[in-house]
């Protein structure tokens, strides 16, 4: 489930009232496996007009421990990646700023990945307004839903392939019986004699 959250500022102007915001939506609370890629989604709507040049998304971490919040990936035009810290070469852009997405995905999650994740989007004018978090859970083993999705998709996999076969196996079965059925019918069609041009 998505959650939004919205900054509006208005204004009046000539009897109009105007309406700027800025919507950040996000995954909420994230579950990922030791060890495993997680895909930490963030989108977002705009009242303004995208402008690739100007758009800024910012995510933070803090941890389930507590302690400071740090800046984990910074992107304007283009995506700046931690230096050093735990994050280092496991923090990669996955997002599409035309797309309205500011994604990212952390690589070989560790336990002291737990915690909160922020992202933060500004497009000017829309530069103000509270950030989308996301509560990551890093875990040992996948939960029971999480197996239960897997193995049905698995399930639902080679049913779609046997159904597959069954059907190229059935048609092809269809289409040998067609022939011999005509194969059949003109064996026993008699043959016509050739009448002699000759005979008068």
């Amino acid at each position: 489930m998505l959650f939004s959250f919205e900054h509006f500022t208005t204004c009046a102007f000539a009897g109009v009232l105007q309406v700027s915001g800025m919507r950040v939506y996000t995954s909420g609370d994230v579950e990922a496996v030791n060890g495993t890629d997680v895909r930490l989604k963030c989108t977002f709507d705009s009242s303004a007009k995208i402008n690739p040049e100007l758009v800024i998304v910012s995510w933070t971490f803090k941890p389930l421990s507590g302690g400071r919040v740090d800046s984990i990936f910074h992107y304007q035009q283009k995506p700046y990646l931690p230096p050093d810290g735990i994050f280092k070469k496991r923090v990669h852009w996955a997002g599409d700023i035309m797309g309205s997405d500011a994604s990212i995905i952390l690589r070989e999650v560790k336990f002291i990945y737990n915690g909160t994740y922020t992202c933060q989007v500004t497009n000017p004018p829309d530069v103000h307004g509270p950030v989308g978090e996301i509560r990551l859970r890093v875990v040992k083993t996948a939960s029971f839903n999480e197996l239960l999705y897997l193995v049905l998709a698995i399930g639902g996999g080679i049913a779609a392939v046997v159904f597959c076969l069954i059907v190229i196996v059935s048609c092809r079965r269809c289409k040998r019986k067609h022939r011999q059925r005509q194969l059949e019918g003109d064996e026993e069609v008699p043959r016509k004699e050739r009448k002699d041009p000759t005979a008068w």
